[in-house]
């Protein structure tokens, strides 16, 4: 993966972890070592903000549920769980990954917290409003043109109040300190390939822009969020 790329268009390569030939024992060590970057480049703050913000639009229930789809280890949901006991909020999280290596090391992640289970499926295969919340960190910048509509499509299919996207912001800036971060803490080459290529896969307000009119839904809003992400909210239709 190159120092110096272009950003002006979103990169089509696949990442190794969208091959799920691979895996075994080298995605596990890659997941551990993407919960460092992510703790790094500060990933829970854009899910967080969302979730809050459809949590407030929907009059602040006492009890909520979320779906996190392509969640890996789900790191970012420890966050939530910090927030939902600020706010005295009952949460219940369902972590959902393709990848049998990514539920272990959830499962490993959040095994004293009875508030979080994992689920290895498919978010094409999830029943309709299976959550309150679907949310995706990371997630959607796998997907491209219709592909991306569709998978979007399937998170609202899948909520009842809507969805939280948060993914990152395509910038050289955000690129460069990716590639250098990736070097200096992981030897491992998932997180050498795929950190960096995320970053060319990500987005910009432009690709949201077409994303809400390819979607024709007026209420998604996107907003920038340190460290070079966004924060995505897409409430269900009728509210």
């Amino acid at each position: 993966m190159s120092f110096f790329r272009t950003l002006s268009i979103r990169a089509k390569e696949d990442e190794l972890m969208d091959d799920f030939s691979l895996g075994g024992e080298e995605l596990r060590e890659a997941l551990r070592h993407l919960r460092r970057l992510n703790k790094i480049f500060a990933a829970p703050g854009p899910t967080l903000a969302g979730v809050e913000k459809l949590w407030n639009s929907v009059g602040r229930p006492d009890k909520l549920t979320l779906l996190d789809v392509g969640a890996g280890s789900g790191d970012v949901n420890q966050k939530l769980l910090q927030w939902a006991d600020r706010q005295g909020v009952q949460l219940e999280i369902t972590l959902v990954d393709l990848t049998e290596e990514a539920c272990e090391e959830a499962r490993q992640l959040f095994r004293d917290e009875p508030r979080v289970r994992v689920q290895r499926a498919d978010l094409t295969q999830l029943p309709d409003a299976s959550a309150d919340i679907v949310t995706g960190s990371q997630f959607v910048h796998h997907f491209d043109g219709d592909q991306l509509v569709d998978m979007v499509s399937h998170m609202l299919r899948a909520s009842r109040y809507g969805v939280v996207i948060n993914d990152i912001h395509r910038h050289p800036v955000s690129y460069k300190a990716v590639w250098i971060t990736t070097r200096m803490i992981s030897r491992n080459r998932y997180i050498r390939h795929d950190g960096p290529l995320s970053v060319a896969k990500g987005f910009t307000g432009r690709d949201w822009k077409e994303l809400k009119q390819r979607l024709n839904h007026d209420t998604m809003t996107y907003e920038w969020k340190p460290l070079f992400r966004y924060s995505v909210v897409i409430p269900t239709k009728g509210r």
